[in-house]
């Protein structure tokens, strides 16, 4: 019978060669349709504290024709058939000999207890053998800890694991993010409880990351994407929610600007010609994917002019960076926002880069034209196109309310000379309009290669916005 010493014993490589044949059929594994190169750039054994299985953590670097990753893929070691052997951890394969069964380490309490014996940060007492993978995630894989049982003293806080499926050198902004504003007493991330850090040979270098944040997890919490849709299929207005999100983004807003300060820019950057540039570049873009786009050539123009010849910006700040409602969590009466690590894929800089908060308003801002149009297909509130543009209406002014009355009321951001109600209401909207075009275009062409019947949302919204 294999035991955890033999199962250590079992080479990388040999791994390795299970992983080409069960990577391809993930959701989260970024390279799709062509077969890559697999190399291990990093290995690290853990130790299970009940000492079951093996536990590493392989860091492999795939490449092919326009594909260059960096991925993390924590395994479990174990003899085939193994009493006690966990039925939610995928099997990846068997190899060695004597032979050792490879399984997926996200699945596995061994693999959880080991994770959990090093992260740094203050823990939590959570119970892995009681663990459940959640699915459908595309980019990262996540898993709730439940609470563990506590003889006395006050309940222990539920977690839920992130790891990092897709590494970049440098800190993960969602680890740091969470970890600045609960610092700085923000109160609606869910709060930081475990990380932990690791490294790996990037081309003849030793690159260093996070590879996984263990999190608060909010029991009974609903996605705010889910939730709009719900509301919208039973014909109820999001308006109420909507003000209140808006309250809690400038709130965000103000936290990140105090916990995370940027230097200014250099008084030779003209913002406004950058936002405007940037929109004839997405537009060039889009419309070489999206023909139908074609016909709106004088309209962009148009806009980047206005948007080009504006004073000025508000100061560029930390900002979420890819912010909407499937983002943000309704627990308690209150709304949080999660998911800081913008796309995986981006180097860590460009995912941290200072830009307008407006963009976060833009983004939430798309995202009610998608609620109604899924809560139309799934339920009988929403009886027209006519019903529910109202209801994205209703939903988008109550948004920009609740925004701009929470930062009218703050004033400048605490610890900046950042003045968010100085640039008028005329620049603002215009900025705004320039930053949701930008990203209707984005979707447009997302819908268009693998969507299309939902071409039409984003189509719709850019006439709207360059009418």
């Amino acid at each position: 019978m294999t035991t955890v010493g033999d199962a250590q014993d079992l080479a990388d490589g040999e791994i390795v060669r299970l992983l080409a044949d069960w990577l391809p059929g993930l959701r989260w594994y970024p390279v799709k349709g062509v077969v890559a190169a697999l190399e291990v750039v990093g290995s690290r054994e853990l130790a299970d504290p009940r000492g079951e299985a093996g536990v590493r953590i392989l860091v492999v670097r795939a490449t092919a024709p326009g594909a260059d990753v960096v991925l993390q893929i924590p395994v479990t070691l174990r003899s085939p058939g193994a009493v006690g052997a966990p039925a939610g951890a995928a099997v990846i394969g068997v190899a060695g000999v004597p032979p050792v069964e490879v399984r997926d380490g996200c699945g596995d309490p061994a693999f959880l207890r080991a994770w959990l014996a090093v992260a740094d940060g203050p823990g939590a007492a959570v119970d892995a053998d009681r663990a459940r993978v959640l699915t459908g995630e595309q980019s990262n894989t996540s898993v709730v800890l439940p609470a563990a049982p506590q003889a006395d003293g006050p309940p222990a806080t539920p977690g839920i694991l992130k790891v990092f499926r897709t590494l970049s050198p440098g800190d993960n902004p969602d680890v740091d993010v969470p970890r600045a504003l609960a610092a700085y007493g923000w109160q609606h991330v869910p709060r930081p409880l475990g990380w932990l850090e690791g490294s790996w040979t990037d081309r003849d270098e030793t690159a260093r990351g996070h590879l996984a944040v263990l999190s608060q997890f909010l029991s009974g919490a609903e996605d705010g994407f889910e939730l709009a849709c719900a509301m919208a299929a039973r014909g109820e207005s999001f308006a109420e929610h909507a003000r209140e999100l808006g309250v809690v983004m400038a709130s965000m807003h103000a936290a990140l600007a105090a916990a995370l300060p940027v230097p200014p820019p250099p008084p030779t950057v003209h913002r406004a010609s950058s936002v405007a540039q940037a929109v004839r570049d997405r537009f060039r873009w889009a419309v070489a994917a999206v023909p139908e786009l074609a016909p709106f050539a004088a309209a962009v123009e148009d806009l980047a002019v206005r948007t080009q010849h504006l004073d000025r910006l508000p100061a560029p700040q930390r900002i979420h960076g890819d912010l909407h409602l499937g983002q943000a969590l309704y627990a308690h009466e209150a709304w949080f926002i999660t998911d800081f690590e913008g796309e995986p894929l981006a180097p860590v800089a460009a995912r941290t880069r200072p830009d307008l908060a407006l963009r976060d308003v833009a983004g939430m801002l798309r995202s009610f034209d998608y609620a109604a149009a899924v809560g139309a297909v799934t339920g009988g509130g929403i009886a027209d196109d006519a019903a529910a543009q109202e209801w994205t209406d209703a939903a988008r002014a109550a948004l920009l309310a609740g925004y701009r009355d929470a930062r009218l009321a703050a004033g400048p951001h605490p610890g900046t000379d950042e003045d968010p109600t100085d640039i008028g209401h005329e620049a603002r909207a215009q900025v705004l309009r320039a930053l949701e075009l930008d990203k209707a275009l984005y979707e447009a062409v997302y819908e268009a290669r693998n969507r299309p019947a939902w071409l039409s949302i984003p189509l719709r919204a850019i006439a709207r916005l360059l009418t």
